[in-house]
């Protein structure tokens, strides 16, 4: 570490530093980013195990200075080592996934085959094993009195953290960006797969009081039964019906309002990268048409943090690069959402 004294927040990012380039051990930081390297469960394109690493070497690259929250970097952001053992646990089971998904797409049954009944329960072990890991991980964390943020990986991974943080503040409210509802019940089988992850957190966390997704454009009727019979612990922002709202000359400060009337005092914001214009992360896993530039979501979060709302957590996930580390803009996108999401989480 050069240490701060020596620091250069106008020069180059330096990678002997840490996440932003920036010279802060963890002890020093009043937020700490946990790089959680897990895609077993993903049901379309693989890459986004490697997102934590990535982000890392694409963050050397944004400038320091955010108009909305100016030198908050000062506080202390520290991103851990990514985990080999976690990140060799995934690529292992993924192989295993990928026979199941292959076998069901060719229309087999799990239950006929000996083999993959024992692998889909190896699976399911591994998710159960990934959600206590990141617990323990975000309990310790946090009750040495860090900020916590969570880089995935595939959207399954905050269930721990989410967990954690209800335990430590009580009532929380989720503010879900995504283009999917990720609201399934053990989609293809797996039951901690990155499409169950907030029917999960519903089950598993009771302290969620609220989940507002918003930007959603990709669901099944069974979620949308999910959401219609929630009795309003689910609210949901379509991304049609947020257009729709729009081009008929409704703003997009009137919706926000509406977003953040609907959620209760302590927020976590889940940010899957999905959840924006595909041209901003062409190669995360599941892209839909549609979805929100960054400065829109930027925006919606500058809207929370006046309203007087307190971000207790975050996670941005879903970040994939492709075949190659430099293929396309997803990584710099999500080291701007993640820096931005820093900023405002020690504001």
């Amino acid at each position: 570490m050069s240490g701060i004294s020596n620091f250069d927040p106008n020069s180059v990012g330096l990678k002997s530093n840490n996440i932003f380039g920036l010279p802060f051990s963890e002890e020093e930081s009043a937020l700490v980013l946990l790089p959680v390297p897990w895609e077993v469960t993903v049901s379309y394109r693989t890459g986004t195990a490697r997102g934590p690493e990535n982000i890392f070497s694409a963050a050397m690259q944004v400038d320091l200075y955010d108009p909305d929250v100016r030198d908050g970097w000062k506080k202390g952001f520290h991103m851990l080592p990514v985990d080999k053992i976690i990140r060799g646990k995934s690529d292992y089971l993924r192989q295993c996934a990928e026979l199941i998904i292959s076998h069901m797409t060719e229309g087999g049954a799990v239950d006929d085959n000996v083999q993959l009944c024992k692998k889909m329960t190896e699976i399911n072990n591994g998710g159960k094993m990934l959600r206590d890991w990141v617990y323990e991980m975000t309990s310790s964390l946090l009750k040495k009195g860090k900020k916590v943020g969570l880089i995935g990986g595939d959207h399954s991974t905050p269930l721990g953290f989410i967990k954690a943080l209800g335990e430590m503040h009580g009532e929380i409210g989720i503010l879900q960006i995504d283009a999917h509802a990720d609201l399934r019940i053990a989609y293809e089988g797996f039951t901690y797969s990155h499409a169950s992850i907030m029917y999960n957190t519903l089950n598993e966390v009771p302290q969620v009081s609220k989940l507002v997704q918003v930007g959603i454009r990709d669901y099944c009727d069974e979620e949308l039964d999910m959401i219609n019979e929630s009795n309003g612990r689910i609210v949901t922002f379509f991304d049609r019906d947020i257009k729709a709202r729009q081009y008929e000359g409704d703003t997009w400060k009137a919706i926000c309002d509406d977003i953040i009337a609907a959620l209760p005092q302590k927020v976590y914001i889940s940010f899957d990268i999905d959840g924006l214009d595909p041209k901003l992360c062409p190669n995360t896993g599941t892209p839909v048409p549609g979805g929100f530039e960054t400065e829109q979501v930027f925006y919606l979060f500058r809207q929370l943090h006046r309203a007087g709302k307190e971000l207790v957590g975050f996670d941005v996930n879903e970040v994939s690069c492709g075949s190659h580390s430099g293929d396309g803009i997803d990584a710099i996108t999500g080291a701007r959402v993640l820096f931005k999401l820093c900023n405002f989480m020690v504001a």
